[in-house]
């Protein structure tokens, strides 16, 4: 089966502790969405009701791409989130795709990801990695007699500024920031520190565990939002596990491909937008997403006002 339209998914909804109520008006606190994830499922057309996954296994390299196929074979290989900080989310790290096999076992991935900030408040900050000059030894001890915050590296952050996260760097958001994340389709995180909140079974430390992980000398420097023209879309970042790109326009279609290489995971995040394609067309409203499977090659980013997004491939 050949596919040559637009996918729009529906998001899946994550209540953590640490939420606000901007992804979803009401229900505070939603901490993430999830807008492209092998779990979500197909709004509509041929593929209704299947998730992600489902629809990975069933095409293949027609949905993926001949680079992704190559590399993860039929497992859709990101994840793209949308969170909502109201608080300071725990600070934490993820392994490499070496470590996760050797600490959890065969068929565990690492989790290298990248953030862009869409808003944050004034004097938002986050972390990504440690004050330098700190030892292992240093970061071990103050890891477990749980001061590793007085080592950590704080960043001051603003609207447009993006951070590129490699498995191994200590890191956490803060208060007041609105965050796109792309990710290694993994969860796995070890948390370090978690700001005095209660332990249980499905909130608990990773202490000894996220010392074997956490590289010392790993900081993470902000991109700064780059300048841009009507129809221009600039890398932001470009590692073995992703791409991301900024799109911009106001008035000026850009014009996309595929190539057959990999699928694009097209978000809004200001304004409106639509994707047009021989035979099909969508509108993507500020925070909706839609994947533009590989086999679809060339389209369309027409926008509909002044208009931002961001577009994550394999």
């Amino acid at each position: 089966m050949r596919l040559n339209s637009f996918l729009k998914l529906i998001p899946e909804f994550r209540d953590y502790v640490w939420g606000g109520d901007r992804l979803r008006p009401g229900h505070n606190p939603t901490a993430e969405a999830w807008v492209i994830w092998e779990g979500d499922r197909i709004e509509s057309g041929a593929l209704t009701g299947k998730t992600l996954g489902e629809a990975a296994v069933e095409l293949g390299v027609d949905l993926l791409g001949e680079r992704v196929f190559k590399r993860t074979q039929l497992r859709f290989p990101i994840l793209v989130k949308l969170l909502d900080c109201a608080q300071w989310l725990s600070l934490q790290v993820h392994p490499d795709d070496e470590q996760a096999v050797k600490l959890e076992g065969p068929g565990h991935f690492g989790k290298t990801e990248a953030w862009h900030i869409l808003e944050a408040q004034p004097d938002a900050k986050l972390i990504a990695g440690l004050k330098p000059d700190t030892s292992a030894d240093d970061l071990a001890n103050a890891i477990r007699n749980g001061t590793v915050t007085r080592i950590s590296q704080y960043i001051s952050v603003t609207k447009g500024d993006t951070v590129f996260m490699p498995a191994g760097t200590l890191h956490s958001l803060g208060p007041g920031l609105l965050i796109y994340e792309v990710q290694e389709s993994s969860n796995l995180t070890y948390r370090v520190y978690d700001w005095g909140r209660a332990q249980n079974e499905k909130r608990s430390l990773h202490i000894e565990k996220s010392i074997q992980v956490i590289q010392p000398d790993f900081v993470s420097p902000v991109i700064p939002a780059p300048r841009y023209d009507d129809g221009t879309c600039e890398m932001l970042v470009k590692c073995e596990y992703f791409t991301l790109e900024l799109l911009a326009a106001s008035s000026r279609p850009i014009e996309l491909d595929t190539k057959n290489e990999t699928f694009h995971a097209v978000t809004v995040i200001e304004g409106k937008a639509r994707l047009q394609s021989e035979g099909e067309s969508i509108v993507l409203e500020k925070f909706q997403t839609a994947l533009v499977p590989s086999s679809l090659g060339k389209y369309q980013f027409q926008p509909l006002g002044n208009c931002r997004a961001l577009k994550a491939g394999g």
